[in-house]
């Protein structure tokens, strides 16, 4: 392995985190417990339709889009810095300081994202 490579790899597995949107507590234990609030980057460059908490894969109830897959105005691209609030294992709402407020549902035995963004 060369002398780049260790640091390529890091930034790779943290941009990966950022782009799925996905949430860990300090000691990596899944973050979907109920009541629980936690700083949040939703992905929001193909528009706002999914988010992974932990291992879990949520569908927003209302994806946003702006008809051409793009965020809707007054969003972040290609991530929202907000909060993701679980109100229970199978809901959670995330907000911003803008004002912006999404609902997701968990997808029941998924394992992945329904699409990637590219």
């Amino acid at each position: 392995m060369t002398e780049r490579a260790g640091p390529i790899i890091l930034a790779l597995t943290l941009a990966a985190g950022v782009l799925t949107g996905c949430a860990q507590d300090d000691e990596g234990a899944d973050a979907v417990r109920a009541g629980r609030t936690i700083p949040f980057e939703l992905t929001t460059h193909c528009g706002i339709d999914e988010a992974r908490i932990g291992s879990t894969y949520f569908e927003a109830e209302t994806p946003l889009s702006d008809g051409s897959g793009n965020p809707p105005e007054g969003w972040d691209s290609p991530t929202q810095h907000g909060t993701m609030t679980l109100k229970s294992e199978a809901k959670a709402v995330f907000t911003d300081d803008a004002g912006h407020e999404v609902e997701f549902r968990a997808r029941s035995d998924a394992r992945e994202f329904k699409r990637i963004c590219r």
